[in-house]
């Protein structure tokens, strides 16, 4: 008896809700005509947002550097003396990468960094750059000015065949 007397207090007062409480009931007087009220629009708040301008961060490129123009019209900056350092610096795609030596038996120079996966090869007609990352040439046909001239690349193994002759 007390779930009857309960079930018909609550529809007694959610029916008198429903018609009170309905702007289209209270203009109208019936029901039929209620409309759904629109929701008040919401306030729009202001978004800083970061400017587009943003400067990429950028190495400069080293002073007392050589510029290798490669095929495409790549070029990368190299800092250093091939012949006999045992690190040298590439300026590439704007940033600095130290490269160190590592020992080939074909006699070519090779700069290499694991960390980076950017790796140089120079033979004496070109210099080439490397990705280990996806395998890839980055740079290909790199000479500098002296070597469109005629002249050997700057490697150690050029060095040795000169100071041995």
């Amino acid at each position: 008896m007390k779930k009857l007397l309960i079930a018909t207090v609550v529809a007694s007062l959610s029916a008198t809700t429903l018609f009170v409480a309905s702007p289209a009931f209270a203009q109208n007087g019936s029901r039929t005509a209620t409309k759904k009220a629109k929701a008040p629009a919401p306030k729009h708040r202001l978004i800083k947002r970061k400017s587009t301008k943003s400067v990429a961060k950028t190495d400069p490129v080293p002073e007392g550097s050589v510029q290798w123009s490669c095929q495409d019209g790549l070029s990368f900056a190299l800092k250093g003396d091939m012949q006999r350092d045992q690190i040298v610096t590439v300026h590439w795609a704007n940033k600095n990468y130290n490269l160190p030596r590592e020992a080939t038996t074909t006699g070519a120079d090779r700069f290499h960094d694991a960390a980076t996966g950017l790796d140089l090869v120079v033979i004496p007609t070109k210099a080439m750059l490397f990705s280990d990352h996806d395998g890839s040439r980055l740079a290909d046909e790199c000479k500098t000015a002296a070597m469109t001239q005629g002249a050997p690349a700057p490697t150690q193994s050029n060095a040795l065949q000169k100071s041995g002759s």
